[in-house]
């Protein structure tokens, strides 16, 4: 299973958001210079994540773009599904019918993941993004210390 780049862009964006105090507004061409992403596909991301009342959005002059609910009550999953749509990681866990031997969920095929699938959904249905934001936090500061390590062991020599 791979998730798409749109994806991995929604992750960025709401983990940004979810890093700043709550309800902070940004421009869509601020958000997408700050996470390098391309604006015309930031805005498309967006929509869908709107629709999944993820994000809200505000027009006008002062518009821009905020988390629609706080960041503990959002989850890699409602990323998932607001990006990719119903996602499964075989047809006939959607779509009884779609089996080519007609077993109509009645198989150990079917039962394997569909074991596998409830057991990814409650794993990425448990990690927010408050929490998220927080392990990102202590990440960057290992990564500034790591950085000011090198440029220091650098002038040594």
């Amino acid at each position: 299973m791979r998730l798409n780049q749109a994806t991995d862009y929604a992750f960025r964006m709401v983990l940004y958001l979810a890093e700043q105090p709550e309800g902070t507004k940004i421009t869509g061409a601020a958000l997408a210079a700050n996470q390098n992403i391309p604006e015309r596909f930031l805005l498309k991301i967006m929509r869908s994540l709107t629709a999944a009342k993820i994000m809200k959005s505000f027009r006008g002059v002062d518009g821009g773009f905020a988390l629609q609910r706080q960041s503990k009550d959002i989850t890699l999953f409602d990323i998932i599904e607001a990006v990719e749509g119903q996602t499964e990681l075989q047809r006939c866990l959607h779509d009884e019918t779609s089996c080519w031997k007609g077993c109509t969920g009645m198989c150990s095929i079917y039962n394997a993941f569909a074991s596998i699938q409830k057991n990814l959904e409650d794993r990425l249905k448990a990690i927010n993004f408050a929490d998220l934001a927080e392990q990102e936090k202590k990440l960057q500061i290992v990564r500034k210390a790591e950085i000011e390590y090198k440029e220091k062991a650098a002038t040594v020599e």
